[in-house]
């Protein structure tokens, strides 16, 4: 474990900071996600995605957890981490690994500005698709296209870059 914590918790801090802005809570959220991969270290299954990816997911959704209670929002799903894990492991490596990041921001970037801005409001301030279609004055079902749209654009565009 403290060979785990030595490699990732940088980048696990990195990520919880950009989504809080806060250092202390970004710590809290680290080490939180830490106890909950020593918790279920025997669930953890290398054929369905790396522990990084795992670690990394864990952080993502505790983050925008902590960051909607603050705006007094509940997570309306249940968290089944192993199923994370699996599901977000290409976006979310992209945040684990520094050339993977890279990749991932210039995906990002090269996405239009309608597809690019529900996707940055969506997984770094933790905006829930009706908070993102009030917030840009557009429809829900328009939210929803251009999410899907950009997220399927930056999986190609990484096809082959990021495992």
């Amino acid at each position: 474990m403290e060979a785990l914590y030595d490699q990732y918790s940088r980048r696990a801090f990195g990520l919880a900071y950009r989504i809080l802005g806060d250092g202390p809570s970004a710590e809290d959220v680290v080490q939180e996600a830490f106890l909950i991969l020593w918790r279920q270290a025997d669930r953890l299954d290398p054929a369905r995605g790396k522990v990084s990816s795992f670690l990394m997911t864990v952080v993502h959704h505790k983050a925008i957890d902590l960051l909607r209670g603050r705006r007094g929002e509940t997570r309306r799903d249940s968290l089944d981490l192993p199923a994370l894990a699996q599901d977000e492991a290409d976006m979310l490596e992209g945040v684990a690994e520094s050339q993977v990041r890279d990749a991932v921001s210039n995906a990002l970037q090269s996405l239009p500005e309608e597809q690019r801005q529900p996707i940055e409001l969506a997984y770094f301030k933790g905006l829930t698709h009706v908070q993102i279609a009030e917030s840009l004055a557009v429809p829900l079902g328009t939210v929803k296209s251009r999410l899907r749209l950009g997220l399927g654009k930056m999986r190609s565009a990484l096809e082959g870059r990021v495992r």
